[in-house]
């Protein structure tokens, strides 16, 4: 206890005496509060903490999350997750459980360790009920850019017209409808969006009118799109671009049903053909059979890639006719991290890794 000064026989030794134990004091917390980062920083290193969900989220109302897209919100403060919302517990004919869906939201508080479901956008634009997929959103001059996929009514068969829809929002919750991209045809869908060091945008598409390849078109204001020639890649079919940069490079991954392919490039133009990620199951709950169209985010040295996996499913596109409506169409969210070799990447996530996601900018 500290010695009042106001009835010490000697004021001045009484005054020096507490000021020192002030200094104990406050040099013993910063001593244990110093342990305690260090503890923690060695707990992190040794793989000990910050452990990846797995599954990383399941849609609570309809548990068919797909395509997810990571976004900052700058209002709250959190990373949030945007999300096409497949019906996958409602048996339906067909395909139409993938039709009709909504863009999902969910959000977490504590840097990717959970996640809470927030609820569904309302985008409608006309009358009906319509078809949204593959949300892709950016921040650009003080606004969230999305860029969906939509098509009109609800379809029990694969097809009908298909366009990217330009959105607007100040705070990603409300969002206006600036009306749809004039592309290479109109059997566009998967928008991945990117801004290049000109301060030019290009967008990259599947073009299912030329055998579901990738596309691209280039804008000076995210507005007024003029759509290339020739093809970004070619081949056979896929889908789900994905464009970012990291180690020095660009990179595109894109969905082949089977495992994402690796694209390398050096320009945003020439792009070379690697090998494959998220191909194989890992040993995680329900990160099965393989990794299907997502997200990477990029912190320094670090990537990490966001994707959703049908885990009742031997192959990611055939459904087993034992299993139950449900079994066969559930999706979830999972997260993986991407390692660079000095030459292409892989993913590891059957090994622990650290994961945590850093406030954004």
């Amino acid at each position: 206890m500290l010695t009042s000064c106001l009835v010490a026989s000697n004021p001045r030794r009484c005054i020096y005496k507490n000021i020192l134990v002030h200094l104990f004091l406050v040099t013993g917390l910063m001593a244990f509060l110093l342990g305690i980062g260090q503890e923690l920083s060695a707990q992190q290193q040794a793989g000990q903490v910050r452990k990846a969900p797995a599954p990383m989220y399941r849609d609570p109302i309809y548990d068919g999350a797909a395509d997810p897209v990571m976004v900052w919100n700058r209002q709250e403060r959190s990373w949030w997750m945007l999300y096409t919302t497949r019906r996958a517990n409602m048996p339906t004919q067909d395909v139409s459980a993938y039709y009709g869906t909504k863009i999902g939201i969910a959000s977490t508080k504590d840097h990717g360790q959970t996640w809470v479901f927030r609820g569904y956008l309302n985008l409608e634009f006309e009358r009906g009920w319509n078809t949204f997929w593959a949300p892709e959103v950016i921040y650009h001059d003080g606004q969230y850019h999305m860029f969906v996929s939509y098509i009109q009514g609800v379809r029990s068969h694969w097809g009908g017209a298909s366009h990217i829809h330009h959105y607007t929002s100040e705070n990603l919750w409300d969002w206006s409808h600036q009306g749809p991209l004039t592309l290479s045809s109109d059997e566009i869908i998967d928008a991945t969006i990117f801004k290049m060091d000109n301060g030019k945008f290009r967008i990259w598409y599947k073009d299912d009118s030329l055998g579901g390849i990738t596309m691209v078109s280039e804008s000076d204001d995210l507005m007024d799109w003029e759509t290339k020639e020739a093809p970004a890649i070619g081949g056979d079919a896929h889908e789900g671009p994905k464009v970012f940069e990291y180690q020095g490079y660009y990179w595109m991954l894109t969905d082949e049903w089977h495992g994402m392919r690796v694209y390398r490039s050096d320009d945003l133009k020439d792009w070379t053909k690697q090998g494959l990620v998220l191909d194989k199951p890992s040993e995680r709950e329900d990160d099965t059979p393989s990794g299907a169209h997502g997200d990477v985010l990029v912190f320094g040295d670090k990537a990490f890639v966001f994707y959703f996996t049908h885990p009742g499913r031997s192959s990611h596109s055939v459904t087993d006719p034992n299993k139950t409506f449900h079994e066969n169409h559930r999706t979830t969210i999972q997260v993986a991290p991407l390692i660079f070799d000095g030459e292409t990447l892989k993913d590891d996530r059957s090994n622990p890794f650290d994961f945590y996601l850093p406030d954004g900018k």
